[in-house]
């Protein structure tokens, strides 16, 4: 049996969001060095703030200003800091109560080793120094020192407040095919498209993934299929993604390789995008020094009648 593969990969994208009177606040007040939060119709100072009452979802815009002192309700030790993360060295994971707030707060505590970490320990914001309007404006948090110099106290009113925000959302993880994915993708260094079939159902799966979906059987027998194939259904592109050098418009669509019992998909060139239908007779194109199909073109044979392809949409 062949070695699966497996691959690190990576899903980021920026992640932008516009902000309301409660949040534009609080993320400006951290520019300027001053922490505030909400406070609710029954009295409690919420940290972060938000716009609505948790308890009650009424609408809260009652700003006030809390320490950059608190207190830590809970922690865990993070030995192994990742990419992006507040610190760049061992550090602590931690709740903290600011002073005049009834909620924690979630950040990093700055400390030399989990031995001077405990519940109840006394901390101060430590600032950036440079500040955008952004939860990292707090650098991390440390122990308290008493010193009262950082201390800013403001009403919620600012000159140039901060409107909206990018966060970058980044996943790095480890992806395994499993053995029969495993098996799809080394036979397209061949350029064979290969899927498996039931044992029971007899039905064929590009790409295979192991079991019938159906029947629940596991699936061995592997099948060559295509390279032609059948457009089932499809879409017009008309936005241009970002690092894809294609031109806008173009066509993706469900193609049912011939032999196969599913539809892969796949993108279509060597036709305008306006003359792709439904039962277009489609192959694959290969390019130099790709390991699977470039796109699929016509081959120019007549269009498949829908019955032939009706239970694959």
């Amino acid at each position: 049996m062949p070695e699966v593969l497996t691959a690190p990969l990576v899903v980021e994208f920026p992640f932008t969001r516009s902000l309301g009177p409660v949040q534009s606040a609080f993320l400006t007040g951290l520019r300027e060095r001053a922490v505030l939060g909400v406070r609710t119709a029954d009295g409690r100072t919420l940290v972060p703030p938000v716009e609505y009452d948790p308890v009650t979802a009424e609408e809260i815009r009652d700003l006030v200003h809390v320490g950059v002192t608190g207190t830590v309700t809970t922690w865990a030790w993070n030995h192994a800091p990742r990419r992006g993360q507040p610190l760049d060295t061992p550090f602590a994971w931690v709740l903290v109560r600011l002073d005049g707030a009834d909620t924690a707060l979630l950040h990093a505590l700055d400390a030399p080793g989990p031995e001077a970490v405990h519940t109840g320990m006394r901390v101060r914001v430590r600032w950036a120094e440079e500040r955008s309007g952004a939860i990292t404006d707090i650098a991390c948090f440390e122990p308290d020192d008493g010193d009262e110099s950082q201390v800013t106290v403001h009403a919620g009113e600012f000159e140039d407040p901060v409107a909206g925000i990018v966060a970058a959302a980044r996943l790095d993880y480890t992806y395994s095919p499993g053995r029969a994915q495993t098996a799809f993708i080394t036979a397209l260094a061949d350029r064979k498209l290969v899927g498996e079939r039931c044992p029971s159902c007899h039905k064929v799966y590009v790409p295979p993934r192991g079991a019938c979906p159906t029947c629940g059987l596991a699936t061995s027998e592997q099948v060559e299929v295509g390279p032609c194939g059948t457009v089932t259904t499809f879409c017009i592109v008309n936005i241009k993604a970002k690092n894809l050098d294609i031109e806008v418009p173009y066509v993706y669509a469900h193609i049912a390789l011939d032999g196969a019992d599913l539809a892969l998909h796949g993108r279509i060139g060597g036709i305008p995008y306006d003359q792709v239908r439904m039962g277009l007779r489609v192959e694959a194109v290969w390019t130099d020094g790709t390991r699977y199909p470039d796109h699929y073109r016509p081959t120019g044979e007549p269009d498949a009648d829908y019955d032939t392809y009706k239970e694959l949409l």
